[in-house]
């Protein structure tokens, strides 16, 4: 498996991000080919402090092929220019390349 993962930096109006990326971020997510599973939600230290990053998503698809089809096509390009609308700073993304267990 494969999993696409996407780290938020800190916004300056943590509950507008929080609205925008449940409400109308992850439908158009939801909406992607080839995403088998996701999770996602703020990100924190283990003792509940600020984390490095604000918060995460994590996307599992078959391969890194698929990932890269799945943000090709029209409704991954619709999830990708969203994100401006509530990170303007922009996250950073990364391909995991998944051993299951």
């Amino acid at each position: 498996m494969s999993k696409l993962v996407v780290m938020y930096p800190k916004p300056a109006d943590p509950a507008q991000f929080d609205s925008h990326f449940r409400s109308v971020h992850m439908p158009l997510v939801q909406k992607m080919p080839g995403l088998k599973s996701f999770s996602f939600g703020p990100a924190t230290a283990l003792d509940g402090a600020d984390g490095a990053f604000f918060w995460m998503f994590v996307g599992t698809f078959d391969s890194l092929e698929a990932i890269h089809a799945a943000l090709g096509s029209p409704e991954g390009q619709a999830a990708v220019a969203d994100i401006p609308n509530y990170s303007p700073e922009g996250p950073t993304i990364l391909h995991l390349d998944s051993t299951e267990g």
